[in-house]
């Protein structure tokens, strides 16, 4: 009965909608193992009350509608999602086609999708909103790449990546971008869609954009331009597939008169017409208002004072754990926002422990760092990292959101940031496309600050001891986060270095004095700041090898170029244009920041100071870089004792 009333439902609305084009079903998917349901039962009935509603116009809101019917073991979930540049009229006779398709070749199961090339449907018995899935999916190949394979490829990462952030971006009503990107050296120009179902997150819908993507370009070199995946979908092609004049767009909200107050008269009353008791009326209201607006006010200060004074205790050392008041957390509540710490959420592994990602009953998406149980490190570095983050705040540092001590459990909750790390972007032959000159420039900028607040502006003084890339973490606008504080150290006023016989952090990252003596000092992230800052100029990694056969390393290539004058040589290639003369004030600076010496270095209010777009004066040669393999000497690793540097900056030490 169903299929026949779906059916005509069809039929009779493509009377009214004849100049429609009609969609096309390109693919779909009954999930067997999902079960099947009887005729005639009250799933069934769910399934068609589901499908008419999901299919209605005036249900579709800006090319989506989801939709659930009944409860128990008889619910129905479902969701429709049709291109954007699709007209209400078209979304729902584009959405009913899927239905009667999918009943008619589905039959009796549970859990089906369809895709045609204007829309999607699905249904499942099981929960499917806001839960990024990859699959089912299907793909689709089409030769729109031209002649040159490599040009075009190139110009599809750099486009599908900024659409990638844009559709992430967009509200619970529209996630989806459209652009398009001349290919160099071509006549070729390519068109792109990314969108997601606009119930997801922005880190999900990122994430299944970039896994869609991933597939695209890396699969028979950019000719699979279709990727249906059952949360998103990329399309590309060398011809305008949507039509720009019918895209969805939001429309602001109307604006509302504010109501009249209701204690203003209007101007047909007057003074004479209001009673006795009415005066009274008036004067108890006042005179509670006022008591009440007293005594709010009152518990404000109070409010205020024992806040500052929490402020104060704090600086105590392990005051945060011994009274967390409200930065600690349930552990329940981070079982169940990670789901169970399921490796589907799991975001990566690091010497102490493994990093997930959750979600809170509030809807806010964060990032949970659980160390090991057994290890007696990541104890000491739980409540290193605990007392010092909870007391820094800057928009360069990632924000910490609390922390969960319960048992055998150590957590760590911060903000989750969609973008992830620095190294994700940088080391990819395709996403480092995304990173032009002026990104990168922001990048070592923001960086600085976020360091010069550690060593001279915070409250505390602190040494980070692991600047790298995989540590410094990217927001939706991809402004620079210092993260992993664990092998941090506080430092007094007046102190300027110290030692250890514990040598923590990573090789190459590392100054000559920590790695030989044991000493570290704000110098220590100042070396390692320049080796990122060369590392984000030229996008090598500071343990790669520039030159097999010579062993040429990083540090050694950009030192050998700089010496010939030839700086530029340097410069990622995957940049097609650049300032000159900031990249070469920042390769500079770079250099001065790893020079063997450390009393050479500059401090970081020096390095923002060079930065500075309208600082005319140029920075001071850099003497010769430790850590240099000496082609003259066996290639072995040499560290230099040159502290050749005749210029040096007049500084301001750290307060």
């Amino acid at each position: 009965m169903i299929k026949t009333l779906l059916f005509l439902q069809i039929c009779i609305y493509s009377l009214f909608c004849n100049t429609i084009a009609q969609p096309t079903l390109t693919s779909r998917v009954c999930q067997d193992t999902f079960g099947n349901y009887t005729s005639n039962s009250t799933f069934q009935t769910n399934l068609n009350t589901l499908l008419h509603d999901l299919t209605s116009n005036s249900k579709i809101n800006y090319g989506f509608s989801n939709f659930s019917v009944g409860k128990n073991f008889d619910i129905v979930n479902g969701i429709g999602l049709c291109r954007p540049d699709q007209g209400l009229d078209e979304c729902s006779l584009c959405l009913q086609q899927a239905a009667a398709a999918l009943v008619q070749q589905c039959p009796n199961q549970k859990d089906a999708i369809g895709w045609y090339a204007e829309c999607m449907l699905r249904y499942s018995d099981r929960y499917i909103f806001s839960k990024m899935e990859l699959g089912p999916w299907y793909h689709m190949e089409s030769n729109v790449f031209g002649a040159d394979k490599a040009a075009f490829n190139h110009t599809a990462a750099a486009l599908l990546a900024k659409l990638q952030i844009k559709a992430a971006s967009g509200n619970s009503q529209l996630k989806y971008a459209v652009g398009s990107a001349n290919v160099s050296r071509s006549t070729v120009t390519i068109y792109a869609l990314a969108q997601c179902t606009p119930d997801l997150s922005y880190f999900d819908c990122y994430n299944c954009l970039d896994n869609a993507i991933s597939f695209g370009l890396t699969s028979l070199y950019g000719e699979v331009s279709k990727i249906f995946f059952t949360s998103c979908n990329i399309r590309y092609e060398s011809y305008a597939f949507y039509d720009s004049t019918k895209l969805i767009s939001l429309q602001s909200s109307s604006s509302h008169p504010p109501p009249s107050s209701p204690g203003t008269p209007s101007s047909t009353q007057t003074s004479k017409g209001m009673s006795k008791k009415s005066r009274v009326l008036i004067i108890v209201l006042v005179l509670v208002i006022t008591s009440l607006l007293l005594l709010f006010a009152f518990i404000a200060c109070y409010v205020v004072t024992r806040r500052a004074k929490a402020r104060k205790k704090i600086l105590d050392g392990e005051e945060i754990i011994r009274n967390p008041e409200s930065l600690q957390m349930d552990f329940e509540t981070i079982r169940v926002a990670t789901e169970n710490f399921s490796l589907s959420n799991k975001l990566g592994q690091g010497g102490f422990g493994a990093v997930f990602k959750g979600r809170l009953a509030n809807g806010q998406e964060i990032a949970v760092k659980r160390l090991s149980k057994n290890s007696g490190q990541g104890e000491e570095e739980f409540k290193n990292e605990a007392v010092l983050v909870a007391k820094l705040r800057h928009r360069n540092l990632v924000k910490f959101l609390g922390f969960c001590l319960e048992r055998e459990e150590r957590l760590l909750i911060y903000e989750l940031l969609p973008n992830k790390s620095l190294d994700y972007f940088l080391f990819d032959p395709i996403k480092r496309c995304l990173l032009d000159w002026q990104t990168r420039y922001e990048l070592i900028r923001g960086i600085a600050r976020g360091l010069l607040y550690l060593h001279e502006d915070s409250r505390l003084l602190v040494v980070h001891r692991d600047l790298k890339a995989g540590n410094i973490l990217l927001d939706e606008e991809m402004n620079p986060k210092i993260s992993d504080f664990g092998m941090a150290k506080l430092f007094g006023v007046d102190q300027t270095r110290a030692d250890t016989t514990r040598i923590c952090g990573t090789y190459g990252y590392m100054p000559p004095e920590y790695v030989h003596q044991g000493q570290f000092s704000f110098k220590s992230d100042v070396y390692s700041f320049g080796v990122l800052t060369l590392e984000i100029i030229s996008g090598l990694r500071i343990s790669s090898f520039v030159d097999s056969d010579t062993g040429e390393c990083m540090l050694s290539f950009i030192w050998r170029n700089w010496l010939e004058e030839t700086p530029l040589n340097i410069v990622d290639p995957s940049m097609s244009t650049v300032d000159r003369a900031e990249v070469l004030r920042c390769i500079n600076i770079g250099l001065l920041c790893v020079q063997e010496n450390f009393t050479h270095r500059p401090i970081m209010s020096s390095v923002i100071l060079l930065m500075n777009r309208e600082y005319t004066i140029s920075p001071p040669m850099p003497s010769r870089p430790a850590f240099l393999l000496d082609n003259d000497d066996d290639n072995e690793m040499v560290s230099s004792n040159d502290s050749r540097n005749e210029v040096t900056l007049s500084e301001l030490g750290p307060r």
